[in-house]
């Protein structure tokens, strides 16, 4: 978002610069005793700055850069005693002899020479230094609107929708969901955000209490998740990029355009990743003109149709160059190990790739040792041994399951021959177990002559969720299955005096028989 532009005060004095040069950064420190009301500009080819100090003594610079700059990857830190500045060169490994434009050095800028050193053959290429600005978790700035809004959102596996406010400021660290990364979360001022999106060059930032138009809000990143976004992100680029060279092309999604990869595929594929993250590989982001011929030869999947502003390419050096506008880590170092867990079948021929980057590994190994541990002390084992205890358990538990199926099948038959045999029989027939089936039950309708009797089965937990039969003559049947049905609060059918189905809750059991005994003794006694 654009900066409200900074107008020279009318009494004003430059704020003394100290400043050194590194392979691919500018450091500038003013020198202000606690500044307050602190306003920066950088531009490509210059930057203002306007500030007060502790005395109210105004601070106004105007500096002219020796080269152009990254905008969008330069900072600023206020402290108690400087405003420090840095700034990304457009031009790496290009040394600056002066920090100003003009040859005539003014005589507020000093050279940091504490800090100066000879850097064409040095490996410190001012990482540390550009890593304090970007981790940027905390901002200032101002709301510009707040106007009634809803979200709607899945909490619990249901769907909900939020009342609340959708929030535009002067400007935002919160990164709005795009470029196949979710939304960060964090604060405005005490003030959850729960989502940011985007509205052309916009963020709009999603609250649940209003805030005042106007007012200075301090903006604070949820830095957990949005590291975490960052080092997936850019481990996708980095496993898409190498997956080109190693199975041919695939989409951002890390789909392959190939029905099957092998398993020695994917253990290259992971060992060449993991090398180019020890390999201190670094991320740099460049900003070019729509009409640049260096942004035809960047993969891509194409603008948004409102997109506005400069191109920005994530440039992983000498591996891959490609359109994003996602936060990403500086380095790959950052992203710690990529794991590549396997494989899965994609849509129309095509394989989906599974992996996790740096703090998801840790993550996943620590569940996994935690799972393995638990696994060692209830199979008695140790972990080499798990896949055939598992093995022989789940063969016994088959063993045991037809066992039981058989003993049902046999139990089923004698408790209809027990009802038969009984002279005291009547015509209603009623039973509950908590072990059996479909089968179970069928087997005694069949035993039993249903069409001279009412049969009510079930098999279930008592007071939970069960399977219900009615059977009998087709008539009573037909009439009492729905009540049936809605007595027990289930899903089923019937046809052929037979009504079945998938009961939620039995607790209603004990109704159900009473009623299915008075409406069929009424029922016989019409009959009669």
């Amino acid at each position: 978002m654009n900066k409200p532009k900074i107008v020279r005060p009318e009494e004003s004095q430059p704020a003394h610069a100290l400043w050194f040069d590194r392979k691919k950064y500018v450091t500038i420190n003013f020198m202000v005793q606690k500044p307050k009301d602190v306003q920066v500009d950088i531009q490509t080819d210059k930057m203002i700055l306007c500030c007060k100090n502790d005395t109210d003594d105004v601070y106004y610079n105007e500096l002219y850069f020796y080269d152009k700059v990254q905008i969008y990857d330069s900072r600023e830190r206020v402290y108690d005693r400087t405003i420090n500045i840095l700034l990304r060169k457009i031009k790496p490994d290009y040394a600056w002899p002066r920090l100003q434009k003009d040859p005539a050095k003014p005589s507020w800028i000093s050279v940091d020479f504490d800090n100066w050193r000879d850097w064409e053959h040095e490996e410190d290429e001012g990482k540390e230094e550009y890593d304090r600005y970007v981790d940027v978790s905390e901002f200032v700035t101002s709301v510009v609107s707040c106007c009634p809004a809803e979200l709607k959102q899945e909490v619990g596996g249901k769907k909900e929708t939020l009342k609340g406010f959708n929030v535009k400021l002067q400007d935002t660290i919160l990164f709005p969901e795009g470029g196949g990364q979710p939304d960060d979360h964090g604060l405005i001022g005490d003030v959850p955000v729960l989502r940011v999106t985007r509205q052309g060059p916009e963020a709009v930032h999603f609250v649940c209490s209003p805030l005042e138009v106007g007012q200075e809000v301090q903006v604070k990143v949820d830095w957990e998740r949005r590291f975490d976004h960052m080092q997936q992100h850019s481990g996708q680029h980095l496993v898409t990029a190498l997956t080109c060279e190693e199975l041919g092309r695939q989409r951002s999604t890390i789909e392959l355009d190939t029905p099957c990869v092998k398993p020695a595929q994917v253990q290259a594929l992971e060992e060449a990743v993991n090398e180019k993250i020890r390999a201190h590989v670094p991320v740099i982001v460049q900003l070019l003109s729509i009409d640049d011929p260096a942004v035809e030869k960047v993969r891509s999947r194409g603008l948004p149709e409102d997109h506005a502003g400069p191109i920005r390419i994530i440039d992983i050096e000498g591996v891959d160059a490609n359109m994003c506008c996602g936060t990403h880590v500086s380095n790959l170092s950052h992203l710690q190990v990529i794991k590549l867990l396997g494989t899965e079948k994609g849509k129309k021929n095509k394989t989906n790739l599974i992996f996790l980057a740096g703090n998801r590994v840790l993550k996943y190994a620590e569940k996994s040792y935690s799972t393995e541990r638990s696994l060692v002390s209830l199979l008695k084992t140790g972990p080499d041994e798990h896949v055939e205890a598992v093995d022989k358990l789940q063969k016994s538990v088959k063993l045991l399951q037809k066992t039981n199926l058989s003993l049902l099948r046999d139990l089923a038959v004698l408790i209809a021959q027990n009802f038969k045999n009984n002279p005291q029989r009547g015509n209603f027939f009623s039973l509950h177990k908590k072990e059996g089936d479909n089968e179970f039950m069928n087997i005694i309708a069949n035993e039993i002559n249903t069409e001279e009797t009412l049969v009510f089965l079930t098999v279930g937990e008592e007071k939970g969720p069960g399977l219900f039969l009615l059977a009998g003559p087709s008539g009573p049947v037909t009439d009492m299955g729905p009540r049936v049905l809605e007595m027990l609060q289930g899903k089923g059918a019937g046809k052929n005096g037979r009504f079945q189905g998938k009961a939620n809750s039995l607790a209603r059991r004990g109704e159900v028989e009473a009623f299915l005994q008075q409406h069929y003794k009424h029922h016989t006694s019409e009959e009669e």
